[in-house]
């Protein structure tokens, strides 16, 4: 009889895609990914870092450290762009709907992709580690948005 093969539930396999996803980042702070799934079927990929065209924060140094700011605040000082905008914007590009889709991402979305992502109709998200917003929990909470920590305990989805 055949050895029944050890296979990743889907929760992990498309975390262990994400976190590979998040090694093409740029950010000399934090390598953050992302991907957008919908039936088992990823739609989506985003890596934080420059705009296309833009030279990377790798080369140029960190705009946020030299300007002091600190993580989870003035996002909009940043040469880069967020994970989670990225694959929003992969989606759009290329016709995607990715409404009623799930997020997978390797950190709690700041309040700006929070908002981006409740309009997108994006309805639970995944993620491994905090980021420092208070703000984005409460709004993902008011938008009844599935909001699940990797670490918390929830059935795995079947094979």
């Amino acid at each position: 009889m055949p050895q029944e093969l050890q296979r990743p539930s889907w929760r992990k396999y498309f975390m262990d895609i994400t976190a590979l996803v998040a090694e093409r980042s740029t950010c000399t702070r934090r390598a953050v990914g992302a991907i957008i799934v919908l039936d088992k079927r990823i739609l989506s990929t985003g890596y934080n870092g420059a705009p296309s065209g833009i030279r990377h924060c790798s080369e140029v140094g960190c705009l946020r450290e030299q300007m002091g700011v600190p993580s989870g605040e003035k996002h909009e000082l940043c040469r880069g762009i967020h994970a989670e905008q990225n694959a929003i914007i992969q989606a759009a590009q290329h016709g995607v709907s990715i409404k009623g889709a799930t997020l997978y991402c390797t950190n709690l979305p700041c309040s700006i992709c929070a908002k981006m992502l409740i309009n997108a109709g994006i309805v639970k998200i995944y993620y491994k580690s905090g980021y420092a917003d208070a703000i984005s929990k409460d709004m993902l909470k008011e938008a009844k948005i599935s909001l699940i920590k990797l670490e918390d305990k929830e059935p795995e989805e079947n094979s």
